[in-house]
Parts: structure tokens; sequence; C-alpha cells
């Protein structure tokens, strides 16, 4: 088995699934603008851990597992619609808050290496992906190393696209031209959580790779 023939189908689903904007892409704009290029950047790192889990998660043998027991699939979506919207909401009931350009570009308040791997952990799409794509393309005859390659190119992938996402959004030109619309950013961002969790959720009881 030739490494392209396994890289190049896998791949060519998942960069383009990677640079279509969802959940992940949502939150490092939102740590990006709100919090400067230090929390973009740290919500990057978060959303490419939690890729890289799915994808090692996935060649250990996730999509099994989740074909031979819906209901865990079920529970894991509905956990995942539930975590967007609650994040969501919080973002929809923010206050407004005084713009300091200073402040969003120093020490990032909150954990936001933290948001962008709990936002990852919980999109259920994740799942879907790696499971449907990335494990079926591995077979008891791929070597370890490949398989390494490929978490390896997965974390690479998204390394490389949210931190160029984050340090378009959070420069400083940007940044000024977005002082006065923060809150209304804030409310985007979370209209778009609670819209995706809510198809997450309406979606829940289809089967893996539906």
């Amino acid at each position: 088995m030739h490494p392209m023939s396994v890289l190049l189908p896998v791949f060519g689903v998942f960069i383009p699934a990677l640079l279509l904007p969802g959940p992940d892409f949502v939150a490092v704009v939102r740590s990006s603008l709100t919090r400067g290029t230090r929390g973009g950047l740290l919500t990057t790192l978060g959303v490419s851990t939690g890729l890289g889990l799915y994808a090692t998660l996935s060649l250990l043998g996730l999509s099994a597992v989740l074909v031979e027991y819906q209901w865990l699939t079920w529970a894991v979506r509905v956990a995942g619609g539930a975590y967007l919207i609650y994040l969501g909401i919080r973002l929809l009931r923010a206050k407004p808050a005084a713009f300091d350009e200073g402040v969003a570009r120093g020490p990032v308040r909150g954990n936001a290496l933290v948001f962008g791997f709990l936002v990852t952990l919980t999109n259920p799409k994740a799942i879907v992906l790696f499971a449907s794509v990335f494990a079926t393309a591995v077979t008891a005859s791929t070597p370890a190393w490949l398989m390494v390659l490929m978490i390896a190119l997965v974390v690479a992938s998204a390394l490389a696209w949210y931190a160029t996402v984050s340090l378009f959004m959070s420069s400083a030109p940007v940044m000024r031209r977005f002082a006065r619309a923060r809150h209304w950013i804030e409310r985007a961002a979370g209209a778009s959580f609670v819209l995706i969790g809510g198809r997450i959720l309406a979606d829940a009881g289809k089967p893996v790779g539906a």
C-alpha cells in the first residue's frame, strides 16, 4: 500500500471540511476579536489538540465502537449540541463591555485553550468526520508510522489554518475596526453556536456517517 493512496483521499476530505466555518472557526474568531492574539492562538491550540485527539481515537477504532453502540453516538451528539447551545446562550446574554485594545491583547481571562478544546470535543461533526473517513481508510496492514503521520498532519493543518485566522482577526486594523461592534460579534457568535447546536440535536438520531 502506497502512503499517498491513503493520505490523498483522506485529506482531500479533511482539508475542505477544516476550511468550512463551523464551531471551531467561530470559537477562534471570537477569542481573537475579544481577547487578542494570545487568546486566539490559545484557542487555536485547544481546537487543534481536540482534533488530534479525535483523529487518534478514530484510528484506534472509534468508528467501530460508534457503529456498534448507536446509543453512544446519540449521547455524544446530544451532549455536544447541548453544550454548544449553552455557550451560545451565555454569549447572547453577555452585557456590553467597554473595549480596551490593551486589555484585549493582555493576559487572557479564563482559559482560552480549554475553551477551544471543549468546543471541538463537543462537536459531533468532528466525530462523524473522523469516524467515517479516517478510520475507514485504515486497515490491519496500515503501518503504525503512517497512522502517526496522519494524526500529525491533522494537528499541523489545524494549527496552520486557525493560527492564520487568529492572526488576521486579532491584527490592530481589524481590532480597531471591530472595536465598537464587539458586543454584536459576541451575539453573532452566540447565535451561531445555538444554531449549530440545534442542528446537531436535530440530527442526533442519525447513524454514524449519515
